[in-house]
């Protein structure tokens, strides 16, 4: 669980001129090889890219998802929809067994795999993070062109616009000024896909506003010092569940799930639902509209 959360955390945590290389990928990153058929077999080893391929894939056509995405402390799709398909874990000799068409993998994966795959005449595609609804939903057009189904690709992007255009608040409100609290203590920077989630849903970034940034660590002390309107805690540190926290009125508190924070494609859309629900609670508490 920790390697796929702190590989995608890597990811995400790379300087701005590395999100740029991650963007050029994410159009096709795949060596010279020969013209993928109609309907490709494909195996996937990244859990964001699992769930895009989960949605977009004909029946039988995804030969198997990361092993990730049978964890439900790893995975960024629901888990019993993961576990209808069979689980890699992702070494060259597991995909030659599989024999796919086509192995879809993170901007992580290691060059050795990428060629040795390449060498037995695999193609590989790698996908790097989407810092933006915009570079996600060009990544889900492109893996479902991939897999032959444009048309199933177009329909997903779809939906993640309309949920993001249905989470956008339908009254003039001033955003709620928030810190989203991550695994190990660490808050999101202004460049993450989870923080233009915020603010098109109506948060504004509290750490920001304190000049944090990706990855910073916040100690609870800090937090107390000066707390914000809202803190959603998606983490199981100690601090981020200690008593002291309800001692404090003007600041509300909201779980967030660690699995809504680093993937876009669907988990886009129950970030996006997620994000609305929190942001009515709080106005529904203070007698505001949403």
């Amino acid at each position: 669980m920790l390697l796929a959360v702190l590989a995608v955390q890597s990811a995400a945590c790379a300087p701005p001129g590395a999100a740029s290389a991650a963007a050029a990928s994410s159009n096709g990153s795949a060596q010279a090889a020969e013209p993928l058929r109609s309907r490709p077999t494909i195996v996937s080893l990244n859990p964001c890219t699992d769930a895009i391929l989960a949605e977009v894939a004909a029946p039988g056509q995804l030969l198997a998802l990361s092993h990730y995405s049978h964890d439900p402390r790893a995975s960024s799709m629901n888990v019993s929809q993961a576990r209808r398909f069979a689980a890699t874990g992702g070494t060259v000799e597991e995909v030659l067994a599989l024999d796919p068409d086509l192995v879809v993998a993170g901007d992580f994966l290691p060059p050795a795999t990428r060629a040795a795959l390449n060498d037995l005449g695999i193609r590989v595609e790698t996908f790097g993070i989407a810092r933006s609804v915009a570079e996600s939903a060009a990544q889900v057009r492109r893996i479902a062109a991939l897999a032959g189904h444009a048309g199933r690709g177009e329909r997903l992007a779809r939906r993640i616009e309309s949920a993001m255009a249905a989470a956008e608040p339908v009254t003039a409100q001033p955003p709620v000024r928030t810190i989203l609290w991550q695994p190990g203590g660490i808050v999101a920077g202004e460049n993450a896909l989870v923080s233009e989630l915020m603010r098109r849903t109506g948060f504004s970034s509290y750490s920001a506003e304190q000049g944090m940034g990706q990855a910073d660590y916040l100690p609870l002390e800090r937090l107390l010092a000066d707390p914000p309107d809202l803190v959603l805690v998606a983490g199981q540190e100690r601090m981020q569940r200690h008593p002291v926290l309800a001692k404090l009125p003007r600041m509300q508190r909201a779980d967030f799930d660690p699995a809504l924070l680093y993937c876009g494609g669907p988990t886009i859309i129950r970030a996006a639902e997620r994000l609305k629900a929190v942001r009515s609670d709080m106005h529904a508490r203070s007698g505001d509209g949403a």
